[in-house]
C-alpha cells in the first residue's frame, strides 16, 4: 500500500482558489486526487482548475457561499454528483475583521463566527454521510496560532479558530467508528492575501513575525501541501483529533 497514494479519492477545498487552500489542493492533486476548489470568485477558481489541471491533476469549481447552509449542503450533492464520491473535505474557508473587542459590532462578530466556524460545521455535517458510504474518509480543519494565542485585534477570529481545534476533537470522537478521521491544522503567519491587509492594518508586524518565528521567515501556500497529504491519505490512518501546527516554529516560543 502506498502511504501517500491519493489516486481515485476526491477532495473538496473551501477556500481553495488561493492561500492555503490552493497549496494543500496543489499538494493533494500531486498525489493523485481529484479536486474540487469551492469559493464564491467563478473568475478566481477557474484560475485555480488551470493550475491544478497543468500540475497534472483532475479538477473542478464548484460555487459556493459558506454563509449559507443550503450552499454548503449543495456543494457536497453537487460533488458527489460530478465525482461518484467524496473522500476529503478541507474546511479552510474563513475570514478576520481586525478590531479591538470593544470596536467589535455583533453582526461583524456573527460574520467571522459564521464564515469560519458554522461553515466548517455545516460542511461536515453535510459531509458524513458521503464519507460514510465510501467506507471512510478525512476532514481537514484549518485553525490557526490564534487557537494556541490571543491577540488584541483578533477577538472574534481567535474564539471562531479555538472553537474550530473543540470541533475537531469532537467529531474526531464521534467519527472514528465510521473510519472518518478529523483533524486541524493551525497556521503561522503565511504569506497571503489575508496577512498582506494585516500588514498594512498592524504597525511593525512583519518584523516582530520575523524576529520571533526560528525558521526566520514567513510562511507559504506550497508549505502546506505535504501536511495535506499526510493527512488527507491513508499515511494518518491513526491519526484523529489533532491539531497540527505549521508554522516555523513560532508556537514553540510561547
Amino acid at each position: 500500500m502506498d502511504l501517500f497514494n491519493l489516486s481515485g479519492r476526491v477532495a473538496i477545498v473551501t477556500g481553495g482558489n488561493g492561500g492555503i487552500g490552493l497549496g494543500m489542493a496543489l499538494g493533494m492533486a500531486k498525489a493523485g486526487a481529484t479536486i474540487v476548489v469551492a469559493g464564491r470568485d467563478a473568475a478566481k477558481s477557474a484560475a485555480a482548475v488551470k493550475e491544478i489541471e497543468a500540475a497534472g491533476a483532475k479538477a473542478s469549481a464548484i460555487p459556493v457561499d459558506v454563509l449559507k447552509e443550503e450552499s454548503c449542503r449543495e456543494l457536497i450533492a453537487a460533488t458527489v454528483k460530478a465525482h461518484g464520491r467524496l473522500d476529503i473535505l478541507v474546511n479552510n474557508a474563513g475570514m478576520s475583521i481586525r478590531k479591538q473587542p470593544e470596536e467589535l459590532t455583533l453582526q461583524e462578530w456573527h460574520t467571522v463566527l459564521d464564515s469560519n466556524l458554522t461553515s466548517a460545521f455545516v460542511c461536515s455535517h453535510a459531509a458524513y454521510a458521503e464519507l460514510k458510504k465510501a467506507g471512510g474518509g478525512k476532514i481537514i480543519n484549518i485553525g490557526s496560532m490564534m487557537s494556541i494565542f490571543g491577540a488584541p485585534f483578533a477577538t472574534a477570529y481567535a474564539a471562531s479558530k479555538g472553537g474550530m481545534v473543540q470541533m475537531t476533537k469532537a467529531m474526531a470522537t464521534a467519527w472514528a467508528k465510521d473510519n472518518i478521521q478529523v483533524n486541524a491544522v493551525l497556521p503561522g503567519w503565511i504569506d497571503t492575501a489575508l496577512t498582506r491587509r494585516a500588514r498594512e492594518q498592524i504597525t511593525h508586524l512583519h518584523e516582530s513575525v520575523l524576529r520571533r518565528t526560528p525558521a526566520g521567515r514567513w510562511g507559504e501556500p506550497g508549505d502546506f501541501a505535504g501536511i495535506a497529504v499526510f493527512l488527507a491519505a491513508p499515511a494518518s490512518d491513526f491519526v484523529t483529533g489533532a491539531a497540527i501546527t505549521v508554522d516555523g516554529g513560532y508556537s514553540v516560543l510561547g
